[in-house]
């Protein structure tokens, strides 16, 4: 040891007799803790960060649907039930049935289930598969089974209501797609790309969605079972929200007179309109009288708050009476029950499909042509062809 003098202060140095030599590179800085002791203190800190989670609940990302598919969903349920017998129990029991840590995406998974309608929470904390699970997971039919899934379907936020507002169509072209998820369904533009995949997978499984050339049509369900989940009048005052009709406002109907689909007038769409709330007019029944024909058709088309074309058949008169429709910007609801009979560059707009082979197709097609004329006077971007700039 020596000892230096440097003004009254004393100065004390310490060899390190291996290297012979007083460098302070040989001295550990004063704020520098040893390697060890910082790898001992980081698993210190990362014990007790783990410890203090474990009475904390993570934060589950809000959304407003369901972030998995419905098979995927199923996962958690399907957990219980195989190593549970189907009892309540912990979300910590439940993510050690999986084999997975009890993190955010678990909870998340948690979060979709609970969304299909196939898990429940009895209390805080605690987890257990519904029967509606366990008719997807254990069925005693094919039929049960379906009829389960597509009920699952219909629980789901946001999944519902888009298959809802497009069954019985082919979906829009992605652009126009993306902007009613945006604009309609109220899907933040991040996640836009994220629900469209949970979407059609879900639908996909529940027999409700099927390629039809280049494009994806909505199945309408054809089952009194089905078809008993959807309540069309809890549909219609949905949508009759912020819709502004009038006691005089019409509905003006072009289709063929001759029939069988000039019968469609009163037996479909007259008591579509009706239920809609407009009073129904078509041309031959109503305005028919003296004067020119295509003059009362013109008067009957500029009133008409709303219109409706059927296109099967394709008819030159009501593609006349379309034309002059789309020239003045009215909302039409488009209807066929061949696709061929649409021209194309009308495709792109929403078109109602109906199956004359469908034994429920008239009961169908009468609540969804009156849902779709409520949803063309509240979103006529959707029913107007192009728009003029102002």
């Amino acid at each position: 040891m020596n000892i230096l003098s440097l003004g009254n202060l004393p100065l004390i140095l310490i060899m390190n007799e291996s290297q012979n030599e007083t460098s302070p590179a040989n001295i550990p800085p004063k704020n520098k803790v040893p390697k060890k002791v910082a790898a001992s203190t980081s698993k210190e800190n990362k014990k007790a960060a783990e410890k203090e989670k474990k009475g904390k609940p993570q934060v589950v990302p809000n959304s407003n649907f369901p972030r998995h598919s419905l098979l995927k969903a199923l996962r958690i349920p399907k957990a219980i039930l195989e190593q549970n017998a189907g009892r309540e129990c912990s979300e910590k029991d439940a993510s050690e049935f999986l084999g997975v840590g009890l993190n955010g995406p678990f909870r998340v998974e948690i979060s979709s289930s609970i969304k299909f309608g196939l898990l429940e929470r009895p209390t805080a904390g605690m987890v257990k598969p519904t029967e509606l699970s366990k008719r997807i997971i254990r069925p005693q039919s094919a039929d049960d089974e379906l009829a389960a899934i597509r009920e699952a379907v219909l629980n789901a936020p946001v999944i519902s209501d888009v298959y809802k507002h497009y069954r019985g169509e082919n979906l829009p072209d992605n652009k126009f797609f993306e902007n009613a998820l945006t604009d309609t369904f109220k899907i933040p533009i991040e996640k836009i790309f994220e629900f469209n995949e949970i979407f059609k997978e879900t639908l996909t499984s529940a027999k409700l969605i099927e390629k039809v050339g280049e494009k994806f049509r909505i199945l309408d369900i054809n089952s009194d079972h089905d078809r008993s989940l959807i309540d069309s009048s809890s549909e219609l005052k949905k949508l009759s929200k912020g819709t502004s009709i009038s006691s005089g406002d019409s509905c003006f109907v072009m289709m063929p007179f001759a029939p069988p689909l000039g019968d469609y007038y009163s037996k479909i769409y007259e008591p579509a309109i009706t239920k809609a709330g407009l009073r129904p007019v078509r041309a031959d029944n109503d305005i028919f009288g003296t004067g020119k024909i295509i003059d009362q058709i013109w008067d009957g088309i500029i009133k008409a708050k709303v219109l409706i074309a059927e296109l099967t058949t394709r008819n030159p008169n009501v593609y006349y009476e379309l034309g002059l429709a789309h020239a003045l910007r009215k909302p039409v609801v488009l209807i066929s029950s061949n696709e061929e009979d649409v021209p194309f560059d009308l495709q792109h707009i929403r078109v109602i499909y109906y199956d004359v082979h469908d034994p429920f197709w008239g009961n169908k097609l009468i609540e969804k042509v009156a849902e779709n004329i409520l949803s063309a006077i509240k979103n006529p971007e959707e029913a107007i062809l192009f728009k003029f700039n102002s």
